[in-house]
Parts: C-alpha cells; structure tokens; sequence
C-alpha cells in the first residue's frame, strides 16, 4: 500500500490536476463579486459622507452653508458666502471623494460592478451623509469625479455639457440638469449597456430628483445665478 503524500504534495497535485476530488468541496464564486462590491459601496458611502462644504466652512469661519442661500452644502452655495477659495475646494474634495476610491479599486483590479458600487457610494454619502445628521448636498461635484473615474471621455463629455449651460445661461443648476440628462446616454453610447450605466443612471435620476426646488425656481424665473449673493433659505430650499 503506498504511502500517502505530505499534506503540501497533495495540494500541488490537486492544484496541478483539477480532476482530482477536494477534501471540502464547495463552491464559493458566488461569493466572489458579492463581498467586494458590497464592501465597495460601504467604503464609498463613508468616504462620500464627509460633507467639505461644511469642512471647509468651519475650517475658513464662514457660517454653515446649510444656513444661507439655497441651503445646500455645496460648492455653488459655498461661493455665495463671498469665498471664491472655499468654493473651489468644496468643488475639488467633492469631487475627489468620488474620484479617488474609483480610481485606486480600478488599479487594484475590481470589476465593474465594484467601481460603479463605491462611485455610487460616495454619490449617495453626499446626498445623505451619515455624519452629517443626513443632511446632504445635490451631488454634482460628486458625481463628476465619479464619471471622471468610470470613463474620463464619458466624464469629460458630460462636464463639457455642464460648462456650456453654465455660461450661456449663468444657472447652476440648469446646467447640472442638463449634464445629468446627457450623462446616461454619453455612457450607452461610448461604453453600451452594462454596471456602469445602470450607475450612472441612477445617480442621474437621484440627481434630478434632488433638483426638484431649482426646477420650480427656474420656471418660475426666481432661480439664483452662479455668483450671487447669499440669502437665507426659504423653508422649501431647506
């Protein structure tokens, strides 16, 4: 009878001929893009959770910027305390928060599942960020350094759409609807159908969605332009 092979030898001989049977079989791929991903978009939604509009705020003294204009701790409302420098961070972390997470999972080797998971993580950690009482911001930052991530030509497209209404018609957040409208089909159209569309989608949506006070000030004519001074919010905008 022959003797049996060292425990390492019988590894190396399995993993060398799959024909041979496991001591435990079981199969675990079910669990491999499961746990990464779901891993991924609690990382993301943390990460997305630190509200810099308010960061910033406190770190320049500037009063909370859930407490002026339009209410929302953004970088557009942050430039209406009258600090061009705080505005500009806001808009940079913002949108790094998004950005980088992607990028180092995609350098890491996650799928696509995963990078469009912790993208939306940090989208939906803006909207509702746990350690801001939930009190979050619109998104647009956010999401362009997600898309930025996914596909910087998708990314770049879509904030070419965003600058563009920007400056012919001076609003925000008519430019951001516009962005978020075109984003979804830039996407499908570059990239065709798959995790990152349904991503994009769905921030575009909750984007929109989020707009729902600028859109009645728009039709209504009463929408404040990129630049203008700071009032209090009314009860709608909070």
């Amino acid at each position: 009878m022959p003797m049996p092979l060292p425990y390492t030898a019988a590894l190396e001989r399995r993993r060398l001929r799959p024909d041979i049977p496991r001591f435990f079989p079981m199969d675990t791929s079910a669990f491999s893009p499961t746990l990464p991903a779901a891993a991924g978009a609690v990382i993301g939604y943390l990460i997305g959770s630190l509200s810099f509009a308010v960061i910033i705020s406190r770190l320049f003294g500037l009063a909370d910027p859930r407490t002026y204009g339009s209410g929302n701790p953004g970088a557009t409302n942050v430039l209406r305390s009258g600090s061009k420098g705080a505005a500009i961070l806001t808009l940079l972390f913002d949108a790094l928060k998004a950005y980088v997470p992607v990028i180092v999972a995609q350098r890491l080797g996650a799928d696509a599942l995963t990078t469009m998971l912790i993208g939306l993580g940090a989208f939906l950690g803006h909207l509702w960020p746990v350690f801001f009482r939930f009190e979050g911001g619109k998104g647009v930052a956010t999401a362009a350094g997600a898309l930025l991530a996914y596909d910087p030509a998708m990314g770049g497209l879509s904030l070419l759409v965003w600058l563009g209404m920007a400056v012919v018609f001076r609003y925000s957040s008519l430019a951001s609807l516009a962005a978020a409208i075109a984003a979804p089909a830039l996407q499908v159209a570059l990239n065709g159908w798959g995790p990152t569309a349904l991503g994009v989608i769905v921030m575009s949506a909750l984007l929109i969605w989020r707009h729902e006070a600028n859109i009645r000030k728009l039709l209504a004519g009463q929408e404040s332009k990129i630049g203008q001074k700071a009032a209090p919010p009314s009860d709608a905008a909070r």
